[in-house]
């Protein structure tokens, strides 16, 4: 897949070059997939691409066997901006997208229960969006994302404006989603450690115009608390992951060396 795009002065920039990923569907089995690479580098690029939002200048992207044209209901997107309505309450949001649809009411308000007891906003309901904190509001796009049950869930760095701890609950909140919703899941993101801490797959990306480098295997860790953070064995993951990705930096001995 190649994204290029047109500045207002007429000049093509290549955003993406070269990127070949795959993503398989594994029954049974949640995953998520990590984009890791510097700020710029053309992640939300591939992400949008994806989800039909932009179109390759070459390539193709294709989801289930068929050739992306444009956005659906197989694929949901989260952005790092907060987009909830501000005139609905939070109930209301979440239920946008089934209402839309024309799913019934009784159906469409058992299913809006179930995804906001997920992410844990159920007593928060009848609240609107302007009452709630930035990871209140981004639980409310990830509940409203799912319920249309995509195939995949695409989130272009939706945690980088979360403070620390707000953070680490967003995170924990994504494991969970994967493991109970058997979700498949690509997360975009330049935070080495949250790359460590949720991926199960991680794809090491060039500064732009982004190329795929490295695909890397994150080790099962077990039980994932705050304190993992601080374990041997993941920050030695850690570390490597950040020594790929600086090496790919301008000015690095290995990008100099080329």
């Amino acid at each position: 897949m190649h994204v290029s795009y047109v500045t207002r002065e007429g000049a093509a920039i290549e955003a993406v070059g070269g990127i070949d990923l795959q993503v398989p569907d594994k029954p049974g089995v949640g995953e998520i997939v990590v984009l890791l690479g510097p700020s710029g580098c053309g992640k939300s690029t591939v992400l949008k691409s994806v989800a039909g939002l932009l179109r390759p200048t070459r390539g193709e992207v294709r989801v289930g066997g068929q050739p992306v044209t444009g956005v659906g209901r197989d694929r949901g997107m989260v952005f790092q901006q907060y987009t909830s309505f501000g005139w609905l309450t939070v109930a209301e949001n979440v239920g946008y997208g089934l209402r839309l649809a024309g799913v019934p009411k009784a159906q469409r308000q058992e299913q809006v229960e179930h995804y906001l007891q997920l992410v844990g906003l159920y007593d928060y309901r009848q609240l609107y969006p302007k009452s709630l904190s930035g990871g209140m509001k981004q639980r409310v796009a990830i509940a409203r994302t799912l319920i249309n049950r995509p195939r995949l869930l695409l989130m272009d760095e939706p945690f980088g404006a979360l403070d620390p701890q707000t953070r680490w609950e967003m995170q924990t909140l994504l494991l969970e989603i994967a493991r109970r919703e058997d979700a498949t899941i690509v997360l975009v993101t330049h935070d080495v450690s949250e790359a460590v801490y949720v991926g199960d797959t991680c794809y090491v990306l060039t500064p732009r115009p982004a190329r795929i480098v490295e695909r890397v295997e994150v080790p099962s860790f077990g039980d994932r608390t705050p304190a993992l953070k601080a374990a041997p064995e993941f920050r030695a993951v850690e570390q490597a992951l950040l020594a790929r990705l600086y090496a790919r930096l301008p000015g690095s001995a290995e990008t100099v060396s080329r």
